[in-house]
């Protein structure tokens, strides 16, 4: 099932599934229960992130072979997990906003990421068995300011990459069963008409499932937990000259059998 979450005309809240012409069937239920489609079909008014709040982002960097290559980076022999902030999350169509603390200079950057979400709870979790505690899958931006990633926080990652809209995600969840194998899908980043990302999930160094057992050994991953999996080459900051991204931009993020995130971006 491909599922949205959106505010109808009078504000309220729904899960949709058949998402076309600017409307949506209804969705009763609950999304780590059980979602039954309706009879009832309603305009979308503005899309949400296809969940609510997460109970924590973990996200792993230095995860695709040709990005650390092109980071000048050592192969990592474990994953590198950093955190953003869970009200970092965005949604499709809402744009991105540099706040000013990250436009003096330009170093706000793009990442278009697998986004893995939970669904239930894992912890200890073989690798063998690992894909059957995932919900669902979506697309998503790991906005990263990289001044602040590199220099602004005594080395550590996470205020880069959790200033409020730095995490836009959808604008479907699509449940795991559409997507049989994880590490077969294509990903890209087009920004201003012009493709910056193109790659494959085969690429990744630490699988889909790796990634759960290595998250859950001693750790409890709670249902709804977001997993950014990594960015492929082709980041702005690893370009020559660097490009990052400013007001007025489009920035459109595909990964096949899921779905195109869609975001501008707009000053604060």
């Amino acid at each position: 099932m491909r599922i949205i979450r959106f505010h109808d005309s009078n504000g309220n809240i729904h899960y949709g599934t058949n998402y076309k012409d600017g409307s949506a069937t209804i969705l009763t239920g609950d999304l780590f229960t059980g979602l039954t489609p309706t009879n009832d079909r309603q305009a979308v008014q503005t899309l949400l992130a296809p969940i609510p709040t997460p109970p924590a982002i973990l996200c792993i960097g230095l995860n695709y072979r040709q990005h650390a290559e092109e980071t000048g980076a050592d192969i990592p022999e474990r994953p590198v997990l950093f955190m953003k902030n869970p009200a970092a999350l965005h949604a499709s169509g809402s744009p991105i906003v540099l706040p000013p603390c990250c436009t003096d200079p330009h170093q706000v950057d793009f990442e278009v990421e697998l986004a893995v979400v939970i669904g239930d709870a894992a912890k200890n979790v073989a690798e063998s068995d690992a894909l059957n505690y995932v919900l669902g899958y979506s697309v998503a931006n790991d906005v990263s300011a990289r001044w602040w990633q590199k220099k602004g926080s005594g080395g550590q990652w996470n205020k880069g990459k959790s200033f409020d809209t730095f995490c836009p995600v959808g604008p479907e969840l699509v449940t795991a069963d559409e997507v049989p194998n994880p590490q077969a899908l294509q990903l890209s980043t087009v920004l201003n008409r012009r493709e910056m990302q193109n790659s494959n999930t085969a690429d990744m160094i630490f699988s889909v499932a790796k990634l759960i057992e290595f998250l859950s050994m001693g750790m409890t991953l709670l249902p709804g937990t977001l997993l950014l999996t990594g960015t492929p080459s082709g980041v702005g900051v690893a370009r020559d000259p660097q490009v990052f991204i400013k007001e007025g931009d489009q920035i459109e993020m595909a990964i096949s059998q899921i779905g195109t995130l869609s975001n501008s971006v707009i000053h604060q």
